[in-house]
């Protein structure tokens, strides 16, 4: 989740959606989100919207976030109305998900069901943290109906972990993902941050081998984001850890690149990979543009180009919830000028690549350059599809400014 909403006009209190958008109800896949707000401590570098039990205070705990999730997701049936609407995929993130007992997890998968069922081989995310889980709570998510874990792994270096703040050990993340195979789970995804503060070739190397060697299916791999307000951020700027080096973090793509492709891992987002078939279905109709409901404080939703925000804080969350009020805080209705620059934006990040017909006349010649800068595939732009090289990827943010300017 963004750390602060975006800009935006105030939410109906009935959460009621402009005929536009219910109107386009069907024509795309629907997909949940659910976010778990809560972390038993927080990670230093983190500035998502989450939670422990000291930043709540006294008597405010999770213990009914359940019934508060599946009241939202009864109100999403309300406001989308009696229309067929299987849902494709749900992704359950935080946060830390796996704080709630899979009981609950498993109550409000088992509400978005009951509301709009399942298509076929929905995938069932949800992500966790290696020392949030054991071989007894993973096979309880796996009988809810989950079907994919995601492992914050980030590194396998200890004084990296120290660095993120992270409470897990090397070898604990590992034996995760493998209990989580044993029980049944059909795809996992570990996470890596890479170019930390201390973090060397060699450290990033063995993050790797471990990734690939653990019995995951899919790898995300981000450079370090260093968000202003953190703690990371403060320890920075006092001088106690250097910054991020960019020269650095692009030597830790190509690495991780090199590596991933020679374990049989391939891109299909700047920064995913997976085996055939382990892609994340989910994270796949964001850059589609599908439509989703988020579910819980503080997350966003996208119907039929509207987009919309709920409160943050999980007390006020739960008052909106509790009086029958929409937990959203403010919209945005998109123009089709805008949802074309945002498809732009996303696609453009996927091995599938862009088709050139969503593109204007001065951005298809900027494709055209960068063709000829070694930043797009020469034969996707010639078959009218502009797809990323490797030079590129390492690019892309450039690239999308110039495509949309």
């Amino acid at each position: 989740m963004p750390s602060l909403p975006p800009e935006g006009d105030p939410a109906p209190v009935d959460g009621v959606l402009p005929p536009s958008a219910l109107g386009t109800l069907g024509l795309r896949p629907l997909a949940f989100y659910v976010h778990v707000p809560y972390c038993s401590t927080r990670c230093g570098y983190c500035d998502f919207n989450t939670y422990t039990a000291q930043d709540l205070g006294p008597g405010v705990g999770r213990a009914a976030y359940a019934d508060q999730a599946i009241a939202e997701v009864r109100m999403a049936r309300r406001i989308l109305g009696d229309r067929d609407l299987p849902v494709s995929s749900v992704f359950v993130g935080g946060g830390t998900p796996t704080l709630l007992p899979p009981g609950d997890l498993g109550r409000i998968l088992g509400a978005i069901r009951a509301e709009f069922g399942l298509e076929p081989g929905a995938e069932v995310t949800t992500e966790a943290n290696p020392d949030s889980v054991s071989a007894q709570s993973l096979a309880a998510l796996r009988e809810e109906g989950f079907t994919r874990i995601s492992f914050g792994l980030q590194s396998t270096a200890p004084h990296v972990l120290a660095v993120l703040d992270r409470t897990h050990t090397p070898g604990r993340a590992i034996s995760a993902v493998a209990e989580a195979r044993e029980v049944g789970f059909a795809h996992v995804n570990v996470d890596l941050i890479y170019a930390s503060p201390g973090e060397t070739e060699r450290d990033f190397a063995g993050s790797l081998e471990a990734a690939v060697t653990s019995g995951a299916d899919h790898v995300s791999a981000y450079a370090l984001i260093v968000e202003d307000g953190t703690r990371l951020a403060a320890r920075i700027k006092r001088g106690d850890l250097p910054d991020v080096d960019d020269d650095i973090a692009a030597d830790r793509y190509l690495q991780a690149e090199s590596a991933l492709g020679a374990a049989g891992f391939q891109w299909y987002e700047v920064s995913n990979w997976a085996r055939l078939g382990g892609e994340c279905q989910h994270n796949l109709s964001y850059w589609r543009g599908d439509d989703w409901w988020g579910v819980g404080p503080g997350a966003h939703a996208h119907v039929g180009g509207v987009r919309w925000w709920n409160v943050r804080h999980p007390t006020a969350y739960a008052e909106r919830i509790e009086a029958g009020a929409s937990p959203a805080q403010g919209r945005e209705l998109l123009s089709a000028e805008a949802r074309r620059v945002e498809d732009i934006m996303l696609r453009v990040r996927l091995r599938e690549g862009l088709e050139l017909t969503a593109l204007s006349d001065s951005a298809i010649a900027v494709a055209e350059r960068a063709v000829g800068e070694g930043l797009a595939e020469p034969g996707a732009f010639a078959g009218g599809r502009l797809v990323l090289t490797l030079r590129g990827r390492l690019l892309a943010d450039a690239l999308v400014r110039d495509l949309v300017d």
